[in-house]
Order: C-alpha cells, then sequence, then structure tokens
C-alpha cells in the first residue's frame, strides 16, 4: 500500500483554497459535526478535497488517520461507516477517522485509486500505509486498528500522547458477554457454522435479543454469499421460474450493491409463485431486509411492494 497512491494532487488543491480562503468546512462544523460533540468531533471528521490536507496528510504525522471512503447510495457503507466511528471513539485520539464522500469528492477517491467502495485507507505520516475493502466485522475493524495502532505507536507521537492523557480517566467497561465472545470469534475464523449456533443459542434463551437477531442475519447471509456463483444473475434472468436461481441471484445483487435490484427480484418473484414454493422466496427477502436498518428507504418501498403482491 505505501507509495502505491500519489496524494499530491490533493496537496496542490489544498493548499490553492487555502490561498484563497475557499476552504471549506463539513456541513456541521469545522469538523463536520454538531459543536454539542467537540470531543467526538476531534476524532470522527469529514473531509474534503479542501481541508485533505490539514486534516489527513498533517494530523497523520502525530496520529494514524483512517479514511473512510462512502457515498450515500452505498448500503454496505451504511454498516460499516458506524462501526469505524464507534471504534474512533473508543479510541480517545489514538486515531482519527477521516470520512470522504467520493460523489461529493471524486479527486480524494481518484488519488486513492477507488474502484469499489467501503474502502478503508489507513495514512501515517502523510501516506497510505494499509487498508481493506468491502464490509468487515467489528471484531475484524478492531483488529485492524488495534494493529495499526501497535506498529506504528514507536513512530507516531500522538499515539502515546493520547493514551497517556485517557489513562486517568479510562473508565473500565463491562466484561464481554461469553456468548457473543464465542460468536464473534468463530466469525473471525470464518467458520460460519459455528458463529450461526452459537447466535442462535443466544436467541434461544433470548427470543427479543435484537443484537443476536441482527448477528445471526448477517451470518446466514454471508456464509450464502461467499458461495455465491458470479454466473447466478444470469441465469436467474434466463430461467425466471427457477426459484434457486432468483434467491441465488438475490443474494449476488444484495452483495454487489445492487439492493433495489435484489429486492425487486424477489418481490416479482412472489408474484409468480404460489404455495411453498412463494412462502420461501418471501422468507428470504424478509431476510435479506434484516441486513438494513428497519427505517432504510429501499426495505420501506420493497416491504410496500411485497404488501401490494400478497394481498
Amino acid at each position: 500500500m505505501a507509495g502505491a497512491v500519489d496524494l499530491s494532487t490533493l496537496r496542490e488543491r489544498a493548499d490553492a483554497a487555502r490561498t484563497s480562503g475557499t476552504a471549506r468546512s463539513g456541513p456541521n462544523g469545522a469538523n463536520g459535526r454538531a459543536e454539542g460533540d467537540a470531543k467526538a468531533g476531534t476524532w470522527v471528521i469529514d473531509v474534503t478535497e479542501e481541508n485533505f490536507q490539514a486534516e489527513v496528510l498533517e494530523r497523520s504525522l502525530e496520529v494514524p488517520v483512517v479514511v473512510d471512503l462512502w457515498a450515500t447510495w452505498c448500503e454496505p457503507c451504511k454498516q460499516l461507516s458506524p462501526v469505524l466511528e464507534r471504534l474512533a471513539v473508543q479510541g480517545r485520539g489514538t486515531w482519527i477517522l477521516a470520512k470522504v464522500d467520493v460523489d461529493a469528492n471524486p479527486r480524494i477517491g481518484e488519488a486513492f485509486g477507488v474502484q469499489s467502495i467501503p474502502m478503508v485507507i489507513a495514512v501515517a505520516g502523510g501516506q497510505p500505509v494499509t487498508g481493506f475493502n468491502g464490509v468487515r466485522s467489528e471484531p475484524e475493524v478492531r483488529q485492524f486498528v488495534e494493529s495499526l495502532i501497535s506498529q506504528l505507536r514507536d513512530q507516531l507521537p500522538g499515539i502515546a500522547a493520547a493514551e497517556a492523557a485517557d489513562a486517568p480517566a479510562e473508565i473500565e467497561e463491562p466484561p464481554e458477554d461469553p456468548r457473543f465472545t464465542e460468536a464473534e470469534e468463530a466469525l473471525e475464523r470464518g467458520d460460519y457454522p459455528a458463529a450461526e449456533a452459537a447466535y442462535q443459542r443466544i436467541l434461544n434463551a433470548e427470543p427479543a435479543n435484537e443484537q443476536a437477531s441482527a448477528a445471526l442475519a448477517q451470518v446466514r447471509f454471508l456464509a450464502r454469499a461467499e458461495s455465491t456463483d458470479p454466473a447466478a444473475i444470469a441465469r436467474a434472468d434466463a430461467e425466471p421460474d427457477n426459484v434457486d436461481a432468483q434467491l441465488e441471484a438475490a443474494d449476488a445483487e444484495v452483495a454487489s450493491e445492487r439492493v433495489a435490484a435484489a429486492f425487486a427480484r424477489l418481490v416479482a418473484t412472489v408474484g409468480r409463485t404460489s404455495g411453498e414454493e412463494r412462502d420461501r422466496v418471501r422468507a428470504h427477502l424478509v431476510g435479506l431486509f434484516e441486513l438494513f436498518a428497519p427505517d432504510d428507504g429501499e426495505v420501506m418501498a420493497a416491504r410496500r411492494a411485497l404488501a401490494r403482491v400478497l394481498f
């Protein structure tokens, strides 16, 4: 990763904007966060082409800056960004999360060579050092950050300074639920059956546990998506009455961020089927809904479409 990205054009653009006095702030203030959230605003910031040098390159001389490249239409981004934000606040200044809307700031995306999002790049000493593409689980992201901090602690002075400043006020976190720890460790190993079984045991004991329910839906989808045939969509389009093909194609579409297309495919399949097949397709569609927030616009639209087909 190091040296693979040319950030010079962004430096030049930032310098020009600063000289002309046109540098702009984020949507909610200088750091893109409400003033009442001052501390979080120093650790989670909105970055534009104009403030990229000051907020990313210059701050990376003190602590690592993890750049979250996202867009408003990107559903996987909506899963990853809250995890990054939560961990950045927990990091208490040992690293900075810089959020970049690639649609509003295309030159940053070009500089990093973005081909798909979400994309995460860690910058240290003014240079990209590591990163990853796609959605990761919270344990995986935490491990990524902890490894980054460990490797750079002796190179960037701000890390040790932030740790020392935070030490007196450190709040002891409640002990982790071993049931979730078991599931998360299985997920880290890529053992989806074990992770699914662990989350299911939690739900058997606590049917209303929303965290376990959401995690179970994610695990089941990840397991299916990993084995999805890239040709599934073409096969489903050629065989509209093949229910198995439609289900696999919908998974492939969600995995490739074509969420609305996946929902529309399954709603149409519900309309063409009946009996057990219809119930099977409807259950699969509802399972996909659970991957997103209940008030997600595409989920709400698909629920209305499904209701029209069913009733």
